[in-house]
């Protein structure tokens, strides 16, 4: 098996959201009361982006703890839906924290006198801010890589995004120190565009995921190569897909050799079933259906007749060969929209002759000329 266990996986998530957490905390007061103390309208915006930072934490937090819940009656898919819940609220939350520092900033702007004067103590906090949340970034990029967690990765990403806008910040500040007090609110809009970009992501990820989009295209090529990779598949017929939360499922139809036992069959889904959870991080749930062709070019089988009613018809139709009586098995297939007959007798009625054997064949071939549902006859002794 690959990857971790889902114990030290959960709690790679909940020490990374906790410490992510509370740094983000920490960060956030620390600059939105250095902005307000030493009058910098740019580090009090970079403080608010680092409470989304927190909120983020907050929801993978709470994605770990909830989300990963085994299925029950009311979610057969598990409950990975409540974090794609709580990310459409959280974008929607951002975004409109992001028009009102864009607004402000822009009455600011046009209006010389309510620009803020940043004093140089503001530039500590803001380098505190760069090299704290470089440093969550890699940490909690080291343990989603360890786990193999997207949604680990994607919260490094958030942290690093806080890096990066705080560079913003030092950049308005330092050209505000140097004579330019316009850069500070313009710095300020610009961390605003920064949260909204964040807010849009958040949003329409999980918009998309609401309406079951499928998974990505390369995680769509990862699966397909996984699948080709267990022995017996013959091609994939049919794959779907849909996010839940940080899980996802998969729907395949599978073509294998169409005269293949139902137990190998079986034990082909099966292989197919733990390689994808194995390894494929976010596949906690597959179906797999097996085909025997690709019935999207085949004729459909349907309207061919079931057992009963197929073993009354060749019952009719073999009455003049004496031998079908001691028939011990017969097999159907259901190919190409007709039905393959396998019948077994015992050694028996060919008594060694290889020409007896062949007689009954064409002789119980002849007869199924008169049923057009019916293709060949495979004949067995033994």
């Amino acid at each position: 098996m690959f990857g971790e266990p889902q114990g030290q996986r959960a709690e790679a998530v909940a020490k990374t959201a906790v410490v992510g957490g509370l740094v983000n905390l920490g960060l956030a007061v620390i600059k939105v009361g250095a902005g307000v103390l030493w009058h910098s309208q740019a580090l009090v915006a970079d403080g608010i982006h680092s409470l989304s930072d927190l909120l983020s934490d907050v929801l993978v937090w709470y994605a770990g703890r909830h989300a990963a819940r085994a299925p029950d009656q009311e979610h057969p898919y598990g409950h990975g839906r409540y974090e794609t819940l709580a990310t459409l609220v959280l974008g929607v939350f951002l975004l409109m924290v992001a028009v009102g520092i864009g607004w402000d900033a822009g009455n600011r702007l046009f209006a010389p006198a309510e620009l803020l004067r940043p004093q140089p103590l503001a530039l500590a906090a803001v380098l505190v801010s760069i090299l704290v949340k470089e440093w969550l970034y890699w940490w909690t990029l080291g343990y989603a890589r360890r786990v193999r967690s997207d949604m680990l990765r994607a919260n490094a990403w958030h942290h690093r995004s806080d890096a990066v806008s705080s560079v913003v910040v030092l950049v308005g500040l330092v050209g505000t120190l140097m004579g330019l007090p316009y850069l500070d609110a313009i710095a300020a809009v610009v961390i605003a565009v920064m949260i909204a970009h964040i807010a849009w992501e958040l949003g329409h990820r999980s918009i998309r995921e609401l309406v079951d989009t499928g998974l990505e295209a390369e995680r769509l090529a990862a699966i397909e190569k996984t699948i080709d990779s267990v022995g017996g598949v013959r091609n994939i017929h049919m794959l779907r897909t849909r996010r839940h939360g940080w899980q996802a499922s998969v729907d395949v139809h599978i073509l294998v050799d169409p005269r293949l036992s139902v137990s190998e069959g079986h034990l082909i889904a099966l292989l197919v079933e733990d390689r994808l959870k194995s390894q494929i991080d976010e596949i906690t749930d597959v179906t797999v259906h097996i085909d025997p062709e690709d019935d999207a070019t085949e004729p459909l089988s349907v309207v061919l007749p079931t057992r009963a009613e197929a073993l009354t018809r060749l019952e009719r139709l073999w009455e003049g060969v004496p031998e079908a009586t001691s028939c011990r098995r017969t097999i159907l297939h259901y190919l190409n929209g007709r039905i393959d007959v396998e019948v077994y007798f015992p050694l028996a009625v060919c008594a060694g002759e290889c020409s007896r054997a062949e007689a009954v064949r064409d002789r119980l071939q002849s007869a199924l000329a008169a049923d057009p549902v019916f293709n060949q006859v495979f004949v067995y002794f033994g």
